[in-house]
């Protein structure tokens, strides 16, 4: 207090105190200074000063709350308000008698507090209204654009439904948008943007998940609204839709009302419609309409595309000058893309270095080689098309095809066009193929590239003729030109596989997929390698890996299939060959093969399923035909058996069994007579047949016909004949070996002449009745021959009754043991039992 003054009641001094300590200048106490803080937070400082109220004459004094704590009021000996005096906490304005803001009464009104600090913490500021009708038409607008942005999103990961969910809840969200604008009379604020995205977004999710009709109407709710600007712009898109739906007359209509709505100014666009007409014409086999579009195109505009295009319908048409024109065009035409010099160091600057590696595989550097790239394969498809065309012969076509590209931007195409031309010879059978080889052989000198080009070419095409020896030395020069070239390590891998060395063939396959690891021809060879060898599990792995690349391949198939089977796994086998008929359901070998291991594991039926289709496909499969026959015998149905066995007789003519199983399926059926014919045709083609003289004799004997005697006599003098014969053989077979035991040295073997009983079980002799069609023992058929003919039935005896009767041991069924077919129940019982030399076995069925 001892700093306070306080004025006598006579006193009034104007500039009392004026010493007094001000506490605006105490940066201290500026948070607990309500004035302060209240014109921070607020506009408090700016606002006029209200007038002071004075409640009376006189004021009671209170106390003025300052930093340093409650002072008295002072007032002026008059008893009233002295200028300037605070009443009711509100300043009164200062008057020009006064020195602004050095006023004796500092002290007696409220605290100078221009920034409202004494007053706290400012209120928290007012929470909106949300149930107001703008903040729910802001919230659901923001609901809109997050559904349409989901939409965008899901579609480019690739989740064509869930965008068009998405694109779906947004039309519905924005119509109840629309609606709730319009029950608060605010339709005037529609957000017409907001809308135009919906229907769009929803028109493009239709027509990605193939929905076309659904997205027409909704390109058509777009483009008939005149509210919507450049909306005309998407009848391309309404065009576009019914190109995929090859309505192609409206297509045109749409693109060219396109083309109408669209300006000048917009020239890219303009020509992109064009080019789209022309595709339509082509497709639509107009090609001078289409021609039109593309001439204009590459007049205006020319590209690489358009270009190709124009090729391909004055090619369609047979205009030869135009399509030179054309080719000139095509290769003049620029591509867009920066030389590929800046890409190379030109100096030892670090920075300059690091900046060109760092853009030598960015995003840009990449879409320039894929559009290279399609221009050098167009270039390439356009050239081999038009080269018999444009001259009077493929070479010379293509010769000026070659002299048109090594005076353009594509030089380095001219090689590679040179190369395309000697394997074109290749394909076409009318040209020369030593043209090729000379072709081919002019890039010897060429830099690596070309080299090893024109080296692997040359050999695969000496590895195609067998030539292993050049194929291995134009493989060895690929090689050394570019080793990194698999192509020509699988050459090489392929001659020395062929030379059986089959371990390191499978190193040059290994070297090759360590240099490519998608070469598919290197992995197949290398698990044929590995089956070569043995080693099956390894096999099962590389065609399992191939399996995973090529998902449809037949071959990769198969050899899983034949893998399985050797590794003596016939369910997983019949799996794989399941899924190979699903891909090639009309191969015959695979049908047939799909038989035999149903067979082998006893389904009967599905065998014949499969048999049945090999042979619906290709009926020439004697395997096929032979194991049909049989099934059909071994199930009873021999008539349906004759109709395949008369197919096998039309393919080996020449083969007597076939013939003698239709006989035997004749009779085997009852039908006697026919069988009787049958058999007398086989004589006639085949006189020293012996099966078919003694069922000859058999069939005239149980019908009583006078023939008998005249077959008995032919069938003695052909036994008797074979029997000579054999009788030769085996003596020449002891003379030899008599010989060779008397020449021997200290040799004590005693020779003997080989009895009967010997000669009958010889392997000689074996032999020569295997050769001779006629089974087992016939050197001792000529001595039995009038006991077996007394022996057959009587002319009133039924046949089969006297089947069982003992006629000759050297005879057999001709449905015998001349063929190899799928083992049946039949057949397992022929195997398993011992011909005897006194019965007939009339009841066997063929092996």
């Amino acid at each position: 207090m001892e700093n306070v003054h306080l004025a006598a009641e006579d006193e009034d001094d104007l500039y009392s105190g004026y010493n007094d300590y001000n506490p605006t200048f105490d940066s201290e106490e500026l948070d607990n200074d309500i004035g302060f803080q209240q014109a921070v937070r607020t506009s408090h400082g700016r606002r006029p000063p209200m007038t002071a109220k004075f409640p009376g004459t006189a004021i009671a004094a209170r106390p003025v709350g300052t930093s340093y704590g409650a002072r008295s009021q002072m007032v002026s000996s008059m008893g009233r308000p002295m200028t300037g005096a605070v009443q009711d906490g509100a300043a009164r304005p200062m008057t020009a008698v006064r020195a602004a803001g050095y006023s004796s009464t500092m002290t007696r009104g409220s605290t100078f507090d221009p920034l409202g600090q004494s007053k706290g913490p400012a209120p928290a500021l007012e929470t909106k209204i949300e149930d107001s009708p703008e903040e729910k038409i802001k919230i659901l607008e923001k609901k809109v654009n997050d559904l349409i942005e989901e939409s965008c999103m899901a579609y480019s990961r690739g989740d064509q439904q869930v965008a068009l969910e998405r694109a779906k809840e947004a039309g519905r969200k924005e119509r109840a948008l629309v609606r709730q604008r319009e029950q608060t009379g605010t339709s005037d604020h529609i957000n017409l943007d907001l809308t135009y995205s919906v229907l769009f977004n929803l028109a493009n999710q239709y027509a990605n998940n193939d929905m076309y009709q659904e997205a027409l109407n909704t390109y058509s709710v777009i483009v008939k609204n005149k509210m919507f600007s450049n909306a005309g712009r998407l009848k391309v898109n309404m065009a576009n839709i019914y190109f995929k739906q090859k309505n192609f007359p409206k297509a045109i209509k749409f693109y060219r009302m396109a083309l109408d709505q669209i300006s000048n100014a917009h020239k890219e666009m303009r020509i992109k419609i064009m080019q789209n007409i022309g595709v339509v014409f082509i497709k639509m086999g107009q090609y001078s309409d289409a021609i039109t579009s593309f001439e204009h195109i590459m007049s205006e505009s020319p590209n690489i595309k358009s270009g190709f295009n124009l090729i391909l319908c004055y090619y369609a048409i047979g205009d030869r000058d135009r399509m030179k024109k054309s080719f000139q065009k095509l290769i003049s035409a620029p591509l867009g893309i920066d030389e590929e010099d800046k890409y190379i160091p030109a100096n030892d600057d670090p920075k300059a270095n690091m900046v060109i590696e760092a853009i030598k595989n960015d995003q840009l550097h990449q879409m320039e080689r894929d559009r290279k790239a399609l221009a050098e394969k167009y270039i390439m498809t356009s050239a081999k098309l038009i080269a018999p065309a444009i001259e009077n012969s493929f070479a010379a076509g293509f010769d000026w095809c070659v002299d048109m590209v090594k005076s353009s931007q594509y030089v380095e195409l001219a090689n590679d066009l040179e190369i395309n031309k000697a394997i074109t010879y290749l394909r076409q059978r009318d040209f020369n193929q030593a043209e090729a080889v000379e072709t081919l052989k002019t890039f010897e000198k060429k830099d690596s590239r070309v080299k090893s080009a024109a080296a692997t070419n040359l050999s695969f095409l000496y590895f195609l003729e067998r030539d292993f020896d050049q194929a291995d030395r134009y493989a060895d020069m690929a090689m050394s030109a570019d080793r990194y070239n698999p192509a020509a390590l699988i050459n090489k891998g392929n001659t020395v596989f062929e030379r059986q060395d089959y371990e390191k063939a499978a190193e040059f396959y290994k070297e090759a997929l360590r240099n490519d690891s998608s070469c598919t021809e290197g992995l197949y060879n290398l698990g044929l390698t590995y089956k070569k060898l043995g080693r099956l599990d390894e096999a099962l792995d590389c065609f399992l890996k191939l399996h995973a690349i090529l998902r449809n391949c037949p071959q990769v198939m198969f050899q899983l299939a034949s893998l399985y089977e050797m590794l003596e796994d016939p369910h997983q086998a019949i799996d794989w060959l399941m899924q190979l008929i699903s891909v090639t359901p009309t191969d015959p070998q695979v049908l047939a093969k799909l038989g035999e291991l149903y067979d082998n594991e006893g389904d009967k039926s599905q065998a014949f399923q499969h048999y049945y289709e090999s042979f619906r496909y290709f009926p020439s499969n004697i395997g096929v035909i032979e194991w049909l026959g049989a099934y059909y015998i071994d199930t009873q149905f021999c008539e349906k058996a004759i109709q395949y066995f008369e197919r096998a007789t039309l393919i080996q003519p020449t083969q007597v069994k076939w013939q003698l199983m239709v006989a035997s399926c004749y009779r085997r059926s009852g039908n006697y007579q026919k069988a009787l014919d049958t058999y007398k045709d086989i004589h006639r083609k085949f006189p020293e047949n012996v099966e078919c003289l003694r069922f000859l004799v058999r069939l005239c004997t149980d019908m009583g016909l006078k023939e008998v005697q005249e077959y008995a006599t032919k069938l003695k003098k052909v036994e008797k004949m074979k029997e000579i014969r054999e009788q030769r053989v085996k003596s020449g077979r002891e003379s030899s070996a008599r010989g060779r035991r008397e020449g021997s040295a200290g040799s004590d073997l005693e020779v003997r002449p080989v009895s009967h009983s010997e000669a009958k079980h010889s392997p000689v002799l074996e032999q020569a009745r295997d050769s001779s069609h006629s089974g087992r023992g016939t050197s001792t058929r000529s001595e039995r021959l009038s006991a077996k003919l007394r022996s057959l039935p009587g002319n009133n005896e039924p046949y089969e009754a006297s089947a069982q009767q003992n006629i000759d041991a050297s005879y057999m069924d001709p449905l015998g043991p001349q063929m190899e077919r799928p083992k049946t129940a039949a057949k397992k019982r022929i195997e398993e039992d011992e011909f005897a030399d006194e019965e007939l076995g009339d009841d066997l069925l063929p092996e």
